[in-house]
């Protein structure tokens, strides 16, 4: 089994070879590596769905780049929670920035390549296409990315907060799917549904953002990307007295001893 190590304060270090490090070591084990594939494949599955579903005349970057981030968002969380999990099982003294950037470097990417998937079936798809069938394609991409970041975050915060994995990972789709379904049944609520990221997933993958939805996707990221991760991780420094090595860490330390 191939070691995982957590960059800590007492192994200095420069924050772009340690997010390096935090990077492979999220496709450091099959399991992973299967995670990242299945989350690659689900985009270009939807888009070819979606192609065969959609007349050739309502093709637009718009109407494929929907399902195919949305589908891709899904798992997204699950490698964050993943990676928070490491950090879980770190010494109080772990760098958290490190695997923190890697995992938001890494929706990125998956982002990014949902909107090469997206393209490309816009330009693979028979003549009739909609007219201006790349309407809003800049504004489109930049949202693809950053739904991936925002679905990441919450992986990555409710995995610091939650255990096990298993758990973590379900909540990462009934908490925000749940909130807005529960705000959408109460009227008096049905405001507040702006402020979750289903809501603001549909403004951003449309590419008709306003001032408005971009201020509602900024509260959204504080709110479920940023917060949940503040918690989590002045949490498990509380948690952790200064210097407590986990089993693991003191394992390899006596080994080295003798």
């Amino acid at each position: 089994m191939s070691e995982h190590t957590v960059d800590t304060d007492d192994q200095p270090a420069a924050l772009a070879p340690a997010t390096l490090r935090a990077l492979r070591r999220s496709v450091g084990t099959r399991p992973r590596g299967w995670l990242i594939a299945i989350t690659l494949l689900l985009g270009p599955l939807a888009a070819m769905a979606m192609a065969a579903a959609e007349q050739p005349g309502d093709l637009t970057f718009a109407t494929l780049s929907d399902p195919v981030q949305s589908l891709m968002s899904v798992t997204v969380p699950f490698l964050g929670v993943l990676l928070a999990q490491d950090l879980r099982r770190a010494p109080r003294t772990t760098r958290f920035a490190p695997t923190l950037l890697a995992a938001t470097l890494l929706a990125a990417a998956v982002g990014a390549f949902g909107g090469l998937v997206s393209a490309a079936a816009v330009a693979l798809a028979p003549s009739g296409t909609a007219p201006d069938p790349w309407r809003h394609a800049a504004t489109i991409v930049l949202g693809g990315v950053l739904v991936q970041i925002v679905a990441q975050l919450v992986g990555t915060g409710l995995g610091l907060l939650l255990r096990p994995a298993v758990v973590a990972c379900l909540a990462t789709i009934v908490l925000p799917l749940g909130t807005w379904a529960v705000l959408g049944a109460v009227d008096l609520l049905q405001p507040a549904q702006a402020f979750t990221p289903y809501a603001t997933v549909r403004h951003l993958l449309s590419g008709r953002m306003s001032a408005a939805n971009w201020a509602q996707w900024l509260v959204v990221l504080l709110i479920w990307g940023a917060g949940p991760n503040i918690v989590g991780v002045a949490r498990l420094k509380r948690r952790k007295p200064d210097g407590d090595p986990t089993p693991d860490a003191t394992a390899r330390d006596s080994a080295r001893a003798a």
